[in-house]
């Protein structure tokens, strides 16, 4: 065993790393299987991947274990690895490859073996990640230990990796790769400091969703009991301006859930929205913002390349590379598959989590995707209210009464303006200075009654452009009388011109 090592080593240093990295796999394999015996009976094998890892999260198992080994490795490893976590600061060690890490348990000991198994392709790729294989731990044991290995250590292990796994999380934002990439989604560090407190919203309509989304996260046996999956759908809809971005990220803080912001137009086609439903976690968010501008969704797509898709087009082949063009980059999921995201047999494949739509045009969604029972609750976040306008002085000015309260009470009665426009007007422009909650709210009022002069402006030309089509309406109709008469005229004309003549060739005779 001692000349094995020693041929290691030497191979490790005059070989390549790429050479070395497909052979280190082998060489450890050639030693457990030749001198395993000397520390082990029975192994078992928590692989990284169940399946294809392609359409199938990573193993809890495995997951559970990293998490657990992680502890104090940096004492009990020879080789280690050190990364950092987006968001993070602090910097993580876990066991290198072909590592081995002793724990004991209840006075008995056993062996924990990081193997990395590489992928067998013919092909070359330049995608060093791609190479990189699956792991897999191997936990070692004398035979005489089984019952409490698997009975008592291995739930210990999974449980304890779990709690470490639950005290390190932070909420992450991801969003979707291109289908091009190995892994699905990506994520930065969930950092947005929105809250229900601070979000400009009528209270009773605030305090409505907050036991709405408590209720379900409490859920779990009613949903069982009902036979249905455990999520819940939200559709927020509104004007732009009016929150709907914030009350997301207010969500998302309150229940403490990860947010994967989904864009479909990135979505190569039905069987991919599919892998990326898979791919997310329970606790979490799916959030599709404008879905009315994602895609169409009812088939009726425009086509960009229509001047080059005529059938009298003389430039065959222009006509040719704009099809190809827009087969390439045009995302392919339907309608048919967005609603089975939604609430179809995949949508089983995960649980506690919520799947949320925003759009400025509510009227434009086809029904069957927003209606009860995928969209189960209908958010309408709309204008700014008086109460909305209290949380934006309180948020902005510090300000939770003022003598200029009720005139602005008074003008957001009589004029619209969105909750985005009341806090930017309120927002100080020169931070620090002393009468900053007056000149805000001085602000305010001027940009209302500018805004409520716009809106009569607008109403008396509606109104003038009614008058004026009915007066046009009124001339044409008396224009279409007076051609009545005449032609009425016209004809009598010719009546009594025909009388005349038969009077006289009457007298003739």
């Amino acid at each position: 065993m001692a000349t094995l090592m020693f041929v290691c080593t030497f191979a490790e240093r005059v070989l390549p790393s790429r050479v070395w990295d497909s052979l280190e796999s082998y060489f450890y394999k050639i030693v457990h299987s030749l001198f395993g015996f000397l520390f082990t009976d029975v192994t078992i094998t928590f692989e990284e991947y169940q399946s294809d890892e392609s359409f199938h999260g990573r193993n809890e198992a495995y997951t559970a274990i990293e998490n657990y080994l992680s502890i104090d490795s940096s004492e009990r490893a020879s080789k280690l690895k050190a990364k950092t976590t987006k968001g993070m600061r602090s910097i993580a060690f876990s066991m290198d490859d072909y590592e081995v890490i002793t724990d004991e348990f209840e006075g008995i000991k056993v062996k924990w073996y990081l193997e990395k198994q590489l992928p067998v392709s013919q092909s070359i790729s330049w995608d060093v990640s791609r190479d990189e294989g699956r792991r897999c731990y191997k936990l070692m044991f004398k035979d005489k230990y089984r019952s409490i290995i698997t009975e008592s250590y291995i739930p210990y292990v999974i449980e304890e990796g779990k709690k470490i796994k639950k005290r390190n999380k932070f909420q992450k934002l991801y969003t979707n790769c291109n289908g091009d990439d190995r892994d699905l989604w990506t994520y930065v560090t969930f950092q947005h400091p929105a809250t229900f407190d601070a979000i400009a919203m009528e209270p009773n309509k605030k305090q409505e969703i907050i036991n709405d989304l408590m209720a379900f996260t409490k859920s779990k046996e009613y949903y069982n009991k009902i036979g249905k999956a455990w999520k819940r759908g939200y559709l927020l809809y509104g004007p732009p301006g009016t929150g709907k971005s914030s009350v997301i990220a207010a969500m998302a803080n309150l229940l403490h859930y990860d947010v994967y912001d989904l864009e479909l137009t990135a979505v190569k086609d039905n069987t991919s929205l599919r892998k990326l439903l898979i791919d997310t976690s329970k606790k979490s968010i799916i959030v599709i913002e404008d879905i009315d501008c994602s895609l169409d969704l009812t088939g009726q797509r425009k086509n960009q390349f229509k001047e080059y898709e005529n059938k009298d087009s003389k430039v065959p082949a222009i006509k040719e590379m704009a099809k190809g063009t827009r087969d390439k980059k045009k995302s392919k999921v339907t309608l048919s598959g967005l609603l089975n995201f939604i609430d179809g047999l995949w949508s089983a494949c995960g649980e506690e989590r919520i799947i949320l739509f925003t759009t400025n045009h509510v009227d434009k969604l086809d029904p069957a995707l927003i209606r009860r029972g995928r969209m189960d609750k209908h958010i309408e976040l709309s204008y700014c209210g008086f109460e909305a306008f209290k949380v934006l002085a309180k948020n902005y000015l510090n300000l939770e009464s003022h003598n200029l309260f009720e005139k602005i009470r008074t003008l957001l009665e009589e004029t619209r303006m969105t909750p985005a426009d009341v806090a930017e007007n309120l927002m100080p422009k020169s931070p620090g200075l002393e009468n900053a909650g007056e000149v805000g709210l001085e602000n305010l009022i001027l940009a209302l009654e500018k805004a409520k002069e716009v809106e009569r402006l607008k109403a008396e030309e509606a109104l003038k452009e009614d008058g004026d089509n009915g007066e046009l309406d009124e001339e044409e109709s008396d224009e279409e009388d007076d051609e009545e008469d005449g032609s009425e005229g016209e004809g009598t004309s010719d009546e009594d011109e025909d009388d005349d003549s038969s009077d006289e060739d009457f007298l003739k005779i």
